[in-house]
């Protein structure tokens, strides 16, 4: 199974974000690439996803495309237990967890900062970063 995690380059609370993931991956089972990315242009846009207009990850796994909430929870899942456990809040109905995910998304620069840059992976991590 494919999972690329698009994510928002020059957020810090993003980044902060796929360290964690990184972290808890431990069978390195999602890839990653930044939403300002080629990468992210050429893989999104043929699905009808605008990269520019993005106020969430995008997951696209086996050529489907999640966002927001839903790209959360399958995160949760693909990186198993004991965060696959995450996956009962999809019960919450998903415009709720959406609403949410869009406060903090919306917030994100003013709460956690940005970078000048897009992160550059160690060369370990290299292979993980489209």
């Amino acid at each position: 199974m494919e999972r690329i995690l698009f994510f928002d380059g020059i957020c810090n609370l993003c980044n902060s974000s796929v360290q964690w993931i990184i972290r808890h991956d431990k069978n390195a089972v999602i890839q990653f690439a930044a939403l300002q990315s080629g990468v992210a242009k050429q893989l999104l846009e043929p699905k009808g996803v605008d990269v520019s207009k993005l106020e969430s990850v995008v997951l696209l796994e086996d050529g489907v495309v999640f966002t927001k909430s839903d790209a959360a929870l399958r995160i949760a899942r693909a990186i198993g237990a004991p965060w696959a456990w995450v996956g009962i809040f999809r019960f919450i109905p998903k415009p709720i967890r959406d609403a949410l995910y869009l406060f903090v998304a919306t917030h994100r620069y003013a709460w956690f900062g940005q970078r000048d840059a897009c992160m550059m992976p160690t060369p370990e991590l290299k292979k993980r970063f489209l």
